[in-house]
């Protein structure tokens, strides 16, 4: 979100951004991106932010993946993203402190 919304922390997520042909998307992230950015930047920037990650691997939710998710002792949405992000051997770059301290997460602790 920081980097669709260019904020001052917009460079840290960058690199995982803009290689785009690396991107796993899994699909809930699409929708709360899409549904926060609408909110808080306007329709504008939720579509680029939505015709960017389109771009990427989209991951939808299947009953392995619920399954996967619901041992990972996150919340829901939390363990849905972090389980597609581990089947599909992809770093979790993240500001949500759920994830700090878990394998494969490039965490930055908000100032």
């Amino acid at each position: 979100m920081e980097w669709f919304a260019d904020t001052d922390r917009a460079d840290l997520f960058a690199p995982a951004i803009e290689a785009v042909h690396d991107l796993v998307v899994p699909v809930l992230t699409i929708y709360e991106v899409v549904k926060k950015l609408a909110r808080e930047a306007g329709d504008e920037t939720a579509s680029a932010a939505l015709s960017l990650m389109q771009r990427g691997h989209v991951v939808g939710i299947d009953l392995n993946f619920s399954l996967e998710a619901a041992v990972n002792g996150l919340p829901m949405a939390d363990g849905l993203i972090y389980a597609a992000a581990r089947r599909h051997g992809a770093v979790l770059w993240t500001q949500d402190a759920d994830f700090d301290g878990l394998e494969g997460v490039k965490f930055f602790r908000k100032p």
